[in-house]
């Protein structure tokens, strides 16, 4: 437990809360809305509580409380007020910085609590959209930053992965409706990072389709294997790491060489990545820059797309 993070420097709350290093100062020197810790050298710290104040005030700020007004407050009416005002919106954003928390204390048991609190009000889909993929985008950026290391991105996708994976279970149970064509979902070798791949598993069983689910760094000759069992096959990657457009190109070729080449199967790549992908020379292929531009063609219903994760 010594590895936990449990201080901060005024560059991680603005990485964590979105308020500038300068905004923060002068808070602390005009209200004295937080008191850090000082280093030898004179360097401010904050603690965890520290952290969960400023994301209290944020929320406060918002809904058009004056710092001076916020500042006047006991300690303990400033997190009871935000529970009051909370509206559908402001709980997304609120479960977020929860979830943060939890993630830079390696604290499962505020996941889940926060988790829970949600599925009071919200289905595990509207949860996925609305506060796990933001949060997952934003960890590219605190990870980027150095806030995070692996370690919370590791702690905090495996609690979301457990989450995922419940869910698919209890799809898995109904029968398909679709049987026409199989979905064959991987993650090709070297490519690690299947939470999105997993939600579009979730996605295609939700809407009643038969789904294959390999997991991640799949050789190519597995794929080619399971290509020669199904009939109508679409096959289904997700491409987060960064390769030249030459290399994604020689995938695809080779995809479509050895795979693709039966009648009737289909290639679709999603993913930040996919935009490296040359679709227009292939007619058996699609991409999708996100999870929810991918699942929204799913649903006749759905017209909004969502953010690229």
């Amino acid at each position: 437990m010594d590895n936990i993070k449990n201080t901060f420097t005024i560059k991680d709350l603005e990485h964590l809360t979105g308020i500038r290093a300068h905004t923060i100062r002068i808070w602390e020197k005009r209200y004295a809305i937080l008191k850090p810790i000082r280093t030898s050298a004179n360097f401010r710290l904050y603690d965890t509580a520290s952290l969960q104040k400023i994301l209290n005030i944020c929320t406060l700020n918002s809904h058009g409380y004056k710092i001076s007004h916020i500042a006047k407050m006991a300690e303990g009416r400033i997190p009871e007020l935000v529970r009051e005002i909370l509206t559908d919106k402001t709980v997304n954003d609120h479960a977020i910085s929860d979830f943060k928390i939890a993630m830079m204390n390696f604290d499962t048991r505020l996941f889940l609590a926060t988790y829970n609190s949600l599925l009071n009000t919200k289905s595990f889909r509207d949860i996925f959209y609305d506060s796990f993929i933001p949060l997952l985008d934003e960890m590219g950026m605190l990870w980027q930053t150095h806030t995070i290391t692996a370690s919370h991105e590791h702690f905090i996708s495996n609690l979301i992965k457990q989450k995922i994976i419940l869910n698919i279970e209890r799809q898995q149970i109904k029968e398909n409706t679709i049987k026409d064509r199989t979905y064959v979902l991987y993650l090709p070798e070297g490519e690690i990072h299947e939470v999105g791949l997993m939600l579009i598993n979730y996605e295609l069983l939700y809407y009643g389709f038969h789904t294959v689910y390999l997991g991640e760094s799949v050789p190519m000759e597995d794929i080619v294997n399971i290509g020669r069992i199904f009939g109508n096959v679409t096959f289904v990657t997700y491409l987060t790491i960064e390769q030249s457009p030459g290399d994604t190109s020689r995938y695809v070729g080779e995809m479509q060489e050895k795979v693709l080449k039966q009648e009737n199967s289909q290639l679709i790549i999603c993913g930040r990545c996919s935009s490296l992908v040359e679709k227009n020379h292939y007619s058996n292929l699609q991409t999708y820059r996100s999870v929810k531009e991918y699942t929204s063609t799913l649903d006749p219903n759905a017209v909004a797309l969502g953010p690229a994760f």
